[in-house]
């Protein structure tokens, strides 16, 4: 048995790293392992939001994509065939669509924030059974609608995937959750912390609902946030959306727009 204890390891083994991104890593080499972080790089883009302009680190931030699936986008989605129409939640459908390519070329984080609930529905407290299915004879969370696409937003069905008109890339994060705030019961935080991501976009549905629970509970966490209002749809009031924006802008952070980032992302690649 070899008693030694400085081990002799191979030239692959010596180069090797342990953790989920390079500014958040051991490295271990033929001394040992080493703590030490290597610190990001600032890259600082300035976007005009509401209700004052924000500098952001773009090396620090994400853009969290809130509910844009099936089942609540789709005609043949379970909000559709409920009655319910859609088309407040496809206005966000293009804006996003032209905003992920320049947020990726850029280098930014994605994080698909999406329902996907158990299959047994076990973990939902009867308030949240009751208010998505109102009726006895109603489709509930879990439940198959007339025209059958598989159970209303369980994980990995039809219904709790993202559109098709928005694209998933491989290097994206996704997350499923089963609360409007997606800071609940899941593991958005830890995601992001251990990305160092701090500084969160958000878009997507609704925007007084999923997007505002979420938002509010990043503020509640420490996370800087920024609404981006053309990128977020509701079915609801107008009168309820401008009090988000109001509420965000008082207490929880900024408001801005998509098209507003993109302009930020273009500058900073024509001064390279």
């Amino acid at each position: 048995m070899n008693r030694n204890p400085r081990i002799r390891r191979t030239k692959d083994e010596q180069a090797a790293r342990f953790g989920p991104t390079p500014h958040n890593a051991w490295t271990l080499d033929a001394e040992g392992v080493s703590l030490v972080r290597t610190v990001s790089r600032p890259r600082p883009l300035r976007i005009v939001a509401e209700p004052q302009p924000v500098t952001f680190d773009l090396a620090r931030s994400a853009l969290v994509v809130v509910d844009m699936q099936n089942d609540f986008c789709h005609p043949e989605g379970w909000f559709a065939q409920k009655g319910l129409g859609v088309k407040a939640a496809r206005k966000p459908i293009p804006v996003i669509a032209g905003l992920l390519p320049a947020w990726r070329a850029a280098g930014g984080a994605v994080v698909w924030l999406n329902w996907g609930i158990r299959a047994d529905a076990r973990n939902l407290s009867p308030t949240i059974h009751f208010k998505g299915k109102r009726t006895a004879r109603g489709v509930g969370y879990a439940e198959r609608s007339p025209i059958d696409h598989g159970p209303s937003l369980v994980r990995g069905e039809w219904g709790a995937q993202v559109i098709d008109e928005l694209e998933v890339d491989p290097g994206d994060s996704i997350v499923h959750k089963h609360r409007l705030s997606g800071f609940w019961d899941n593991e958005l935080d830890s995601l992001l912390r251990q990305q160092g991501l701090g500084t969160l976009f958000f878009a997507g549905i609704n925007t007084d609902r999923c997007v505002f629970s979420t938002l509010q509970d990043a503020a509640f966490l420490g996370y800087d946030c920024v609404l981006l209002k053309d990128a977020c749809g509701t079915p609801s009031p107008s009168y309820v959306v401008r009090g988000i924006h109001f509420i965000v802008q008082q207490l929880h952070g900024f408001v801005a727009t998509a098209e507003a980032l993109r302009t930020s992302l273009s500058q900073r690649k024509n001064l390279r």
